[in-house]
């Protein structure tokens, strides 16, 4: 019994302190490592842990937007690390980001405003080539092409978005699809891997299916 009672009040301790924890770690718009970003609104947090903050300087976050925890948030090159300039990741206001995001950006990608994603989303604009079959795939020249995603969108769960994709307003993209380079229109559903839009709304019949051949 003493034993029981001292495991129930060490484990009460410990999910005490990690909620502490938690919390005191979380990046917010007045702590010290917010100053750092382009711009961090108000209302805004990055939950604890980060897994990575990189280029903090070219990325700008809006108000009121939630980033879940082990978020994996990168702008630029190494060479890159410490300097400030123009957004290259934008996030909008009243974003919900889900745990384990990742979005690693080079050139420019534009979160809009009032998205929200599942687990483990997966977003970025750069693509190594594999055209020389002499060398390692990951020493080959990289290929950097825009990504953006439309207001009032969704991504479900372990989606991945590549570089050249152009999401329209009011899009959801299905849990595990791959995005790669598809322009998806407005008021769209778009699933598979690659992702095609599989549904669509058209005023006055609603949410009607897309035919695969179309």
């Amino acid at each position: 019994m003493l034993r029981e009672n001292v495991e129930r009040v060490a484990g009460d301790a410990i999910h005490a302190a990690w909620a502490g924890i938690t919390r005191l770690g979380a990046v917010g718009p007045r702590h010290r490592r917010a100053r750092a970003f382009h711009t961090f609104g108000d209302g805004s947090m990055i939950a604890f842990p980060q897994s990575v903050l990189f280029g903090e300087g070219r990325i700008a976050i809006g108000r009121g937007t939630t980033v879940g925890p082990l978020a994996s948030l990168s702008a630029g090159m190494p060479s890159q690390a410490d300097m400030r300039g123009e957004p290259i990741i934008t996030i909008g206001d009243r974003c919900t980001l889900g745990k384990g995001i990742g979005i690693v950006g080079h050139e420019r990608i534009e979160i809009g405003d009032d998205i929200w994603t599942g687990h483990y989303v997966y977003v970025t604009d750069q693509n190594h080539g594999y055209e020389d079959i002499e060398l390692p795939i990951g020493v080959q020249m990289w290929k950097n092409e825009p990504v953006s995603i439309g207001d009032g969108s969704w991504l479900g769960h372990g989606a991945i978005v590549l570089p050249g994709s152009r999401i329209g307003r009011h899009v959801v993209v299905a849990a595990g699809a791959i995005v790669a380079g598809l322009h998806v229109p407005d008021n769209t559903v778009v699933a598979g891997v690659p992702a095609r839009v599989v549904r669509q709304y058209v005023a006055g019949e609603g949410w009607v299916p897309v035919p695969r051949d179309a």
